[in-house]
């Protein structure tokens, strides 16, 4: 490399000697050879350039939005993916979806077009309308954007097996970016949404997601076809508990979640700070209900949060799940209770069936399992019962007590199997196993006036006649050694006449998980929480 010296004008080597007159003009010949080459290479990206605005007749049909920041209102009518079929061919719509999958292939590029579990295949074709820059553009939009885009409905000779709307596609005339998600995403949709037969499974190319993966990225595992069935089926679950009981006389109701003692007793009870004081979480409504009976509202129920610091780290538990409660005045026996709530269970499991078929189908597809079956009416067994059917088959267990998890899953495939029904009630607990305030069963000391019901051997709801006089209710609650002071106002709303009543709880959650036949609750809470996780 030449140098110039300090002090002097002359142009020395890499030995620290000037150059030569013959050294210093081959030098400018070569610096003048690099700048007519940096100056060719300018003109040459500027004619390049420009040759790309002029040809890119597309430019203003395509690219990245502006941040929506609620600036407008263009009275664009937004169609949905589900509506599009062969009525609406050759019309022009506007959609706003996900960007499910791309593939550029040659002068074009498919798209498939997601909005919740519908999807439609969308074509971006070089033509004289659409430019060579637009499609390649389309081609590297990340996956799961948000892209709003303008086309022309289109029959097609041959079914699109791969999407919901089989029988149409969408050529795309307008394609812009509406959010773009990041490159990299934590997991792939066709992943979380593969099936689990044992053909699937035996695949060892082919991706499956695990369940703490899922629940660590929840937003994107939402999103698959299944979620979005799940989520809907629970939906039509609570809006069915909720127009039968309506159409019985119930009324719902609306307790308090922060309360002064724990509702079921026990240890199991999330403790809170309360100004200067402490309080629990609900572990169960079911003081409230009593309490709305004794204010004469005679049939009610509620739907909201149920909370149990129970450490069990099991398919079906959870510390907190959505309750489904009810309570209602009876006239001579409790078995008036009984009958409405196996009636609400067959009208669930019809409502279910009949309206919900096709995301039942997609949960299916993704999650086989036997259809649910139950019988009319409602399959009543008495503990005793149940315990004479165990015992015949092997089971070692007392009078008194109560069921383990495998003897309930034992006894729910003995009663499939002699009376063909997945769903069942057992009744007369024995009265050592249930709480305070159940009503012991007159004629038989050790057993109580209360009931479990099951589906595919496992506990949905827990229930019983509740006790509606003050002084046997707290002769009962001091044998249970809870503190009178701390339910004084629940025990006192008995003092003025009460009538006698009954209900019982469902977890949500549960029921919609043993419906369909899934493995685990955490499938069927949308952000669940167990001992281990608190987040997202």
């Amino acid at each position: 490399m030449a140098d110039t010296q300090e002090g002097n004008n002359s142009t020395v080597g890499p030995d620290d000697k000037p150059l030569s007159k013959n050294a210093l003009k081959k030098l400018e010949k070569e610096k003048e050879k690099q700048r007519k080459k940096a100056e060719a290479e300018a003109a040459r990206k500027s004619t390049e350039a420009e040759n790309a605005d002029a040809e890119d007749y597309s430019k203003d049909c395509y690219g990245v939005m502006k941040l929506i920041q609620s600036t407008e209102k263009t009275g664009r009518k937004w169609s949905k993916i589900r509506d599009l079929n062969e009525s609406v061919a050759e019309t022009s719509v506007v959609v706003r979806a996900r960007l499910h999958n791309s593939r550029g292939k040659g002068k074009q590029c498919f798209l498939v077009l997601r909005q919740q579990s519908f999807t439609i295949q969308g074509v971006v074709a070089a033509s004289d309308t659409i430019s060579k820059a637009m499609v390649k553009f389309a081609s590297n939009i990340n996956k799961e954007s948000v892209v709003d885009i303008e086309g022309v409905v289109k029959t097609v000779a041959n079914k699109i097996e791969a999407c919901s709307q089989q029988d149409v596609e969408l050529h795309v005339n307008k394609l812009f970016v509406a959010s773009l998600a990041a490159p990299r995403l934590p997991l792939q949709i066709d992943d979380a949404s593969r099936s689990i037969d044992s053909s699937a499974q035996a695949d060892s190319s082919l991706a499956h997601v695990n369940q703490d993966t899922r629940l660590d990225n929840r937003i994107i595992d939402l999103r698959t076809p299944t979620n979005q069935a799940l989520f809907k089926l629970e939906a039509g679950l609570c809006k069915l508990f909720r127009d039968h009981l309506t159409s019985k006389g119930f009324v719902e109701i609306h307790t308090p979640k922060i309360i002064s003692a724990a509702s079921e007793g026990g240890a199991n009870v999330f403790e809170v700070s309360y100004f200067k004081g402490k309080a629990y979480l609900a572990q169960s409504p079911q003081l409230y209900k009593q309490m709305a009976i004794a204010g004469d509202f005679d049939r009610v129920f509620t739907v909201g949060g149920v909370f149990r610091a129970e450490d069990s780290n099991t398919h079906r538990h959870l510390c907190e799940f959505v309750g489904l409660d009810l309570e209602m005045a009876f006239y001579e026996h409790y078995h008036e209770v009984l009958e409405v709530i196996g009636e609400l269970f067959v009208a669930i499991f019809k409502g279910l069936r009949d309206n919900f078929a096709e995301e039942i189908a997609i949960v299916n597809k993704q999650f086989p399992a036997e259809p649910f079956q139950f019988i009319e009416p409602t399959l009543r067994l008495e503990f005793p019962e149940a315990v004479a059917m165990l015992r015949e088959n092997g089971v070692e267990m007392g009078d008194e007590d109560d069921l383990s998890t495998p003897n309930e899953k034992f006894l729910g495939k003995l009663v499939k199997a002699k009376y063909g029904t997945d769903y069942y009630i057992l009744d007369k607990y024995p009265l050592a196993v249930r709480p305070f305030y159940t009503m012991p069963d007159p004629c038989n000391p050790k057993q109580s006036n209360s009931y479990d019901m099951f589906m595919r051997g496992e506990e949905i709801l827990s229930g019983a006649q509740r006790i509606h006089d003050s002084e046997f209710l707290t002769e009962r609650a001091k044998l249970h050694g809870v503190d009178l002071q701390k339910i004084k106002a629940y025990i006192d709303s008995f003092k003025f006449g009460c009538f006698p009543h009954g209900g019982g709880g469902i977890g949500m959650e549960r029921v919609l998980m043993l419906y369909l036949g899934l493995d685990n609750i955490r499938k069927t809470s949308m952000f669940p929480r167990d001992p281990k996780r608190l987040t997202p």
